[in-house]
């Protein structure tokens, strides 16, 4: 148990140093007028108390995310607490925080329109559908699997429930933020951090009574495939650690936000606390299995779902039981009405349709649900698959926003740089390797991704730091 009460520990400390390092670094206004008050609509931009936003924007980044990625990172090891831990301190929470903050400095824009206004007009335009594309496979996947989950439970038809979550979709993305996400958001939100503390005791239990020990620290890749650390362990946890998901959600809660200098609190808080979550999820994975060869055949014959609720049950019971649904079903619901909801925000911002009229709402989502509809008829496990590199390299893609904001503001730009170039390196190297990429032997796709990122570290460098005045006046076009 050192291991996780020592990844646990940095967590935590991490959010009230280096948090305070970062929220210091930018420096924020805590008496500055917020879009929440300043264009308050009634609809997307409504103020809320922090401890509100901070719930929902809990919400909307973890869904299944910190559950499913985490059970699944866990065949690489306790290797994976390292990544869950450290990525999310130094690259995931940053990337939250600053992807609300800088929202929030902008009128709440979505993140396509701030890839835009720090990266030029040509990467607005490819963000501008990458973002889309990636909400819509998000919220198609959280249709799909929810949908087989409750058929499974209840025996009703497959269709009827897929029809019910996309009604409740549609009503949840045109509806203002306040009559339901706002009302049932914080709800959920807290279930899913008393079903992780819970979880968390039971292992403790174990670990102290001899029962399940936990497994200590080790560097060795224990993956049952043998399937290699870099890169597929930062792709296959990511909202655990980071996800590029999560900066097109954080401008809709900096829509929300009162204050300025509350973005810590919500946004690299809420990533903080999915990252225990996330840690949680991987240590009970390993300790209730008790190795990863066993936890790798529980998927392999119950799927990632099962797993959850054969571990809810065996640590809580009945109450374990209960909260597996809210794991299995719930979150994914939570996940992927705001997708859809963001998608349309991100529309809107592009088309420059303004959000007032319900009318106007519709005409954007509708479209999405009929493709998404259509997208349900493709296999799950290939849409996840391309889900997976997407989140990444859009996260990529914002961390290098980031350190263009940084550098036009005159700031440290190491803080997003660093994760900036490590990640680009991880994306190159995944869509190389991986079976839906270009499937290149490793020892070639690996010295490929170092010349890629080394390239590309190069070209933004000469563009935004050699020259800072003109940095700021491409950023200003």
């Amino acid at each position: 148990m050192k291991t996780f009460f020592g990844c646990l520990a940095i967590l935590i400390i991490g959010y009230f140093t280096y948090g305070k390092y970062i929220d210091r670094l930018v420096g924020t206004n805590e008496k500055g007028e917020t879009p929440a008050t300043r264009l308050q609509d009634g609809v997307d931009y409504v103020p809320m108390p922090w401890h509100k936003v901070f719930l929902i924007q809990f919400l909307n980044i973890a869904g299944t995310g910190p559950i499913f990625g985490a059970i699944s990172g866990a065949l690489f090891g306790p290797v994976a607490f390292l990544w869950i831990t450290f990525g999310c301190v130094f690259a995931g929470a940053v990337h939250d925080y600053l992807s609300g903050l800088i929202s929030l400095r902008h009128d709440g824009a979505s993140v396509s329109e701030l890839v835009g206004l720090y990266l030029g007009k040509t990467m607005m335009m490819i963000m501008r559908v990458f973002s889309v594309v990636l909400l819509i496979l998000v919220g198609t996947v959280f249709v799909n699997s929810p949908a087989a989950l409750l058929s499974t439970m209840t025996g009703k038809s497959l269709l009827v429930w897929t029809i019910i979550i996309i009604i409740y979709y549609i009503v949840a993305t045109v509806l203002p933020v306040d009559k339901v996400i706002g009302k049932i958001y914080p709800l959920f939100g807290a279930a899913l951090l008393i079903m992780a503390v819970g979880l968390c005791g039971g292992m403790i239990y174990n670990d102290i009574t001899g029962v399940k020990p936990m497994m200590e620290l080790t560097l060795k890749n224990l993956h049952p495939s043998g399937l290699s650390v870099f890169p597929f362990l930062f792709t296959t946890i990511a909202c655990g650690a980071l996800s590029g998901f999560h900066a097109t959600q954080s401008p809709m809660m900096a829509r929300c936000v009162q204050r300025e200098d509350e973005c810590k609190k919500v946004f690299f808080g809420a990533m903080i606390v999915e990252g225990i979550v996330a840690l949680v999820w991987c240590a009970v994975a390993i300790s209730f299995f008790g190795d990863t060869l066993s936890l790798s055949n529980a998927i392999n014959t119950q799927g990632v779902s099962g797993v959850v609720s054969t571990i809810s049950k065996g640590l809580l019971g009945t109450f374990g039981a209960i909260l597996a649904v809210l794991g299995v079903v719930a979150c994914p619901i939570t996940s992927g009405d705001t997708a859809f909801r963001s998608a349309r925000l991100t529309i809107a911002d592009a088309f420059k349709i303004k959000q007032d009229s319900i009318i106007n709402r519709f005409l954007i989502a509708i479209p999405l649900f009929v493709i998404c509809i259509i997208l349900n008829q493709v296999d799950f496990n290939i849409i996840w698959r391309y889900f997976a590199w997407s989140n990444q390299t859009l996260a990529t893609i914002f961390l290098w926003t980031a350190t263009a904001f940084l550098i036009k503001n005159n700031k440290t730009r190491w803080v997003t740089m660093i994760p900036a170039i490590f990640m680009t390196y991880i994306c190159v190297t995944y869509i190389l390797q991986a079976p839906e990429g270009f499937r290149i032997a490793p020892n070639i796709s690996n010295g490929v991704a170092v010349v890629a990122t080394i390239v590309i570290t190069y070209v933004f460098n000469k563009k935004f730091y050699v020259n800072r005045e003109q940095a700021k006046i491409i950023t200003e076009e």
